[in-house]
């Protein structure tokens, strides 16, 4: 513990790395004091009437779960981060089917900066369509909406709105360039961790009776219990053994001797996409039938974020979007001709098809069980309320929310260890070093 202490005080002795973490911290506060400045004109007391009177449901609990609470307070970032994210999915999935497109991927840095320009003109196009549909579905519903509110006004909400939204993305990319970790991954984690100690709250309150007590400590281990299986997940690698040809060094030939090589597969090779996608595609019967008993079956099963037919459909999808995605992500081909390039093979495997359908059956066998694992933690909020946690509180136990937080917590340590181990200094975990770093020998690319 001492030395952890200690290389917690060389962080501050890195006048770059402070300086990268103070304005990310103060661009956090910025986007957090934004998701409280309310759109003018709207009616912030009836907002609150209405939510004491008939609560929230589950779409509305869910969106404001990753804008911070923003999208439930009708702030001026009330679309929060989230029209980027679709932005960034569908430029994604263009590159998959577009060959003007994936000519731009392969451009290198001129077509990165060609496709983050499409994407901030598309996240735009999306704020402009997302912006009256809140201000109709969710303002107006509420009775937030101002007496006088006519034309002029309704074009200044979605003015600010969508102002709002690339506000956001301007901070996140300011993080990214010139802060500690990735913004945009940043600024949706602290909009997910400013709801954890009003969920806790509402699961706990102020009572310290003993059984009560008893649940809250009962509750916290379940918590990190599924935080570690998370970790594990999330870092899980297959290491498959590489062996490199020799190299001539003047007149004779050498081979390097310290180094292990190994290409390094992850488990979960397509991070949080598959549930963000799953979901995404779930919100439908939510959005259409939340308000209302019609619907019939649909309705009654797959409405309900916490019910039986949605997390079977749920788990399904993600399940099957996991492949997809992690198809899309890792390239068999591609792998095995930059190690027949780079001099690298597989023991026991021919460099070109061969190696490509091993890596292609390796990668298929060891996808199934990091599916069923990324299922299984979406699933977990279900198994929580069902427990009877508070529905607010069941969220962070699993989910998108809780995957996003390890994930990003995770990078964001790396990068902070890395400033540390550039400067010769002990990293933030002496003895407990995060695996997902890369070490000598391992294929970049992966």
């Amino acid at each position: 513990m001492k030395r952890f202490f200690n290389s917690i005080k060389n962080i501050w002795k890195v006048e770059e790395l402070r300086k990268r973490i103070i304005l990310t911290l103060g661009l956090i506060l910025i986007y957090r004091i934004g998701s409280f400045i309310i759109l003018p004109g709207v009616d912030y007391t009836a907002l609150v009437r209405a939510q004491e009177n008939g609560g929230q449901n589950m779409l509305e609990t869910l969106l404001s779960l990753f804008s911070g609470g923003g999208f439930t307070n009708a702030s001026i970032m009330a679309l929060g981060i989230m029209p980027y994210i679709s932005a960034s999915i569908i430029m994604q999935l263009l590159g998959m089917a577009v060959p003007a497109v994936q000519k731009m991927q392969n451009e290198g840095e001129s077509g990165r900066k060609k496709i983050n320009n499409y994407t901030r003109i598309l996240t735009i196009v999306i704020c402009a369509l997302q912006a009256p549909s809140y201000l109709t579905l969710y303002v107006a519903n509420k009775g937030a909406l101002p007496e006088d509110g006519g034309t002029m006004w309704w074009t200044q909400s979605i003015i600010v709105l969508v102002a709002g939204a690339m506000f956001a993305v301007w901070l996140g990319e300011r993080i990214t360039d010139k802060g500690v970790g990735n913004g945009i991954s940043l600024l949706i984690t602290v909009g997910i961790l400013a709801r954890l100690p009003e969920a806790f709250m509402a699961e706990f309150g102020f009572s310290v009776e003993s059984g009560n007590l008893i649940k809250i400590v009962l509750e916290i281990f379940v918590f990190m219990v599924v935080v570690l299986g998370t970790v594990l997940i999330v870092q899980g690698v297959r290491k498959v053994p590489l062996n490199t040809a020799k190299r001539v060094v003047g007149a004779r030939s050498a081979q390097d001797q310290g180094a292990r090589s190994y290409l390094p597969i992850k488990v979960n090779a397509s991070g949080v996409m598959p549930i963000i996608f799953a979901q995404a595609i779930m919100t439908v019967p939510m959005m259409v039938f939340s308000g209302g008993d019609g619907g019939g079956f649909v309705a009654r099963h797959f409405s309900d974020m916490f019910g039986l037919g949605y997390n079977l459909l749920l788990a399904v999808l993600i399940i099957v979007f996991t492949y997809f995605y992690t198809a899309i992500m890792i390239n068999p081909r591609k792998i095995a001709d930059e190690l027949k390039r780079s001099g690298g093979f597989i023991p026991g495997k021919r460099p070109g098809n061969d190696t490509a359908n091993y890596i292609d059956s390796l990668v298929s066998r060891i996808t199934l069980p990091g599916s069923l694992a990324l299922a299984f933690i979406a699933i977990i909020p279900a198994f929580a309320a069902a427990a009877g946690v508070n529905d607010a509180f069941a969220m962070f136990f699993g989910g998108t929310s809780l995957l996003i937080m390890v994930g990003v917590v995770l990078d964001t340590l790396q990068q902070i260890e890395s400033y540390l181990l550039n400067r010769q200094m002990d990293g933030l975990m002496d003895g407990t070093r995060i695996r997902g770093r890369r070490k000598q020998g391992e294929l970049s690319g992966m």
